[in-house]
């Protein structure tokens, strides 16, 4: 007896000891390529005049929470409020976050045994003519009350649920990580539709202005035609002025147009129920700190996913490896049968059984070993592609940066085109009106300063779309610590 308990109890310590081994190899960030500072953040303009670019120092403050309300725009904000709640794309990816965390319960469930329980109740006929039929007794027939419960259970002795439970918490972070990337993305691509649309809501009022200026321009050029002063071909040319501006200013009504309606699909509402009320462009995109280029690993959602699913690939690579382990499986049955009702559940009527197997894999050709180092090669794939993501995340950075600090030069050099064409236009029309100069002089001003006009508008509004896609480029002030726990 002393010799089975001694056996027993270095049978369970050998049990526990090999329930602590995991195979497989230990997960380990992959390294990503970094930048010590940004490129277009090295030397400063020369007095930028928006002030929508600054140089990056390590003690930057970093983006944080609803950062649409650096922009003071309360239309804005508004509308952003709305994406979170209405948007079905990002509710497609949230449902899908709960199905990955989900998994994760599923497969922490493999930790415990299965347990069933049920009563039965059966009547049988045995044949008379079956090999062991007793001599003389025919139409046998018997009852049989049976109430057992069973336990099943598989112990995780060389980490295979522990791999499977890792593979599904990292996926999930992934999903989530996924999840706030669908967020950033729909935010940043309302907040540049919203200012495309009033970049043209600005041009659009300068046409409406300009309009009124030419129609007064085509009135004046008629009253000096039938004075004698101006020629017949004078009042055509400022009739053709003003008709195709007013062509100009109906297009601006096509691209307006789009981006309402997309406005309205980001939000969730039918396009034929939104309508924005015109409202121009005014003032300048907020500074955008961007921080160090090492923060980025951090900030990005997408970067955060490529990583979890690094991570989930390597708790691959041990989940193949303990298929050359045996599979040993841990079974129990105890209950009450009878073949009367009266005597169901009474101490002789108790039954109960233990069991244990231990399978081995000998042979497959082959299948573990390719099965194995399909892993690892999915392990590399998803570290290329980790590293790959931090590498256009940079490129994103840089390209947004160069281009709000090339925007701020072309607006200034802009601004001092407009205000050249306005004196020019000045000119031409004080030199018509004294008889000095034809209107075709005047007409090459007014297209000049309309053409200025309209391209400085333009600018503003690719400044405000390029401080959008900056903050999507430094993650919106996402950051690692709100990957859920699980």
């Amino acid at each position: 007896m002393k010799v089975f308990r001694a056996a027993e109890a270095g049978a369970c310590a050998l049990l526990l000891c090999l329930a602590g081994c995991t195979v497989g190899p230990k997960y380990r960030a992959p390294s990503a390529p970094a930048a010590l500072a940004w490129k277009e953040n090295a030397t400063p303009p020369p007095n930028p005049p928006n002030g929508n670019w600054k140089q990056a120092r390590p003690n930057d403050g970093m983006l944080r929470g609803a950062w649409w309300e650096m922009y003071g725009d309360p239309e804005l904000s508004a509308l952003e409020q709305k994406v979170k709640v209405s948007n079905q794309t990002l509710r497609a990816a949230m449902e899908q976050y709960f199905q990955a965390r989900e998994q994760v319960r599923v497969a922490r469930s493999q930790y415990y045994p299965t347990l069933t329980a049920g009563p039965s109740i059966s009547r049988t006929r045995e044949s008379n003519n079956q090999a062991n039929t007793v001599a003389g007794v025919t139409n046998y027939q018997y009852n049989t009350f049976s109430v057992a419960g069973q336990a099943q259970w598989e112990p995780d002795l060389w980490g295979q649920v522990r791999r499977t439970v890792e593979a599904s918490r990292v996926n999930a972070q992934a999903s989530a990580a996924e999840l706030a990337n669908v967020e950033l993305s729909l935010r940043a691509e309302l907040a540049s539709d919203y200012f495309e649309l009033r970049g043209l809501d600005t041009q659009k009022q300068l046409l409406d202005n300009t309009v009124k200026s030419y129609a007064d321009s085509l009135k004046l050029t008629k009253i000096r035609f039938h004075g004698g002063v101006a020629t017949e071909s004078d009042v055509a040319l400022a009739q053709t002025q003003l008709d195709a501006t007013r062509a100009q200013d109906i297009d601006v009504g096509v691209a307006r147009a789009q981006y309402e309606h997309a406005i309205a699909t980001l939000i969730g509402v039918p396009a034929p129920e939104f309508t924005l009320p015109p409202m121009p462009l005014n003032g300048n995109p907020p500074r955008i700190p961007a921080g160090v280029p090492s923060q980025l690993l951090e900030r990005r959602p997408d970067i955060a996913a490529a990583e979890r699913q690094v991570d989930a690939a390597n708790a691959q690579i041990g989940l193949a490896i303990t298929a050359y382990y045996p599979s040993i499986s841990l079974t129990g049955t105890g209950g009450f049968l009878s073949g009367s009702a009266g005597t169901w559940v009474q101490g002789p009527s108790e039954m109960w059984s233990l069991g244990a197997s231990a399978v081995e894999l000998l042979f497959d050709a082959g299948r573990r070993h390719a099965l194995t180092q399909q892993a690892r090669d999915a392990y590399l794939q998803q570290v290329a592609n980790y590293r790959q993501t931090v590498l256009s995340a940079f490129q994103d950075v840089e390209d947004n940066l160069a281009a709000l600090r090339i925007l701020d030069q072309e607006a200034a050099a802009q601004a001092e085109a407009v205000q050249d064409a306005q004196r020019s236009l000045t000119i031409s029309t004080r030199q018509y009106k004294g008889g000095v100069a034809t209107y075709l002089q005047v007409l090459t001003a007014q297209t000049a300063q309309l053409t200025s006009e309209r391209s400085q508008a333009d600018i503003t509004a690719r400044q405000f779309v390029a401080s959008v896609q900056l903050i999507r480029a430094l993650g919106g002030g996402w950051n690692t610590s709100q990957l859920p726990k699980l």
